[in-house]
């Protein structure tokens, strides 16, 4: 159990990608961290671009980015309306500010993208907004997943075997 002990944050709303929520939520409760999803409400039910139901276990606006090891976005749709929220960018800014690991994984680098923490890193999505990280500052590489410093991105559901080892490795260290 790698992570035992560590506390991620997860962000969710409707039209999350389900399986880029899913299979880090539980791959990261495999390797013993406590996984805290938030949305806009808490104990509420959000459904995936698949269908799938997953249940908010906290409210975003209660949540301190001090209490946090480390931060995973999946992305959907849902990182569009997310990141509208001063509240995630702020969460996003001061966890990755902290120098602790976010991750992004297809089109939840709207969110870094929007806390204007992605200048001068290298990184991946799915090719929809290349040219949103890329005016962002980012360097864009189509990889299944890169890490740079505290960042891990990866491109698409068939990329979580690489983006949850990926995050593992880095916040196991």
């Amino acid at each position: 159990m790698k992570l035992k002990g560590q506390r991620v944050l997860m962000f969710i709303d409707n039209i999350f990608e389900d399986m880029e929520l899913l299979y880090p939520y539980y791959r990261l409760l495999e390797e013993g961290a406590e996984v805290v999803v938030a949305g806009p409400e808490e104990d509420t039910v959000y459904i995936g671009k698949n269908g799938y139901p997953f249940r908010s276990n906290a409210a975003i606006a209660a949540q301190k980015a001090s209490d946090f090891d480390f931060l995973v976005v999946a992305g959907g749709f849902a990182p569009d309306k997310l990141r509208r929220d001063p509240k995630v960018l702020e969460l996003t800014r001061d966890i990755h500010d902290a120098g602790k690991v976010v991750a992004h994984i297809c089109h939840g680098g709207w969110i870094p993208i929007s806390a204007g923490i992605m200048k001068g890193f290298t990184c991946t999505s799915t090719p929809g907004i290349k040219d949103d990280l890329i005016n962002a500052g980012a360097t864009w590489v189509d990889k299944e997943v890169v890490v740079d410093r505290n960042q891990v991105s990866s491109r698409k559901p068939d990329d979580l075997p690489a983006f949850c080892r990926a995050i593992i490795e880095l916040a196991a260290r």
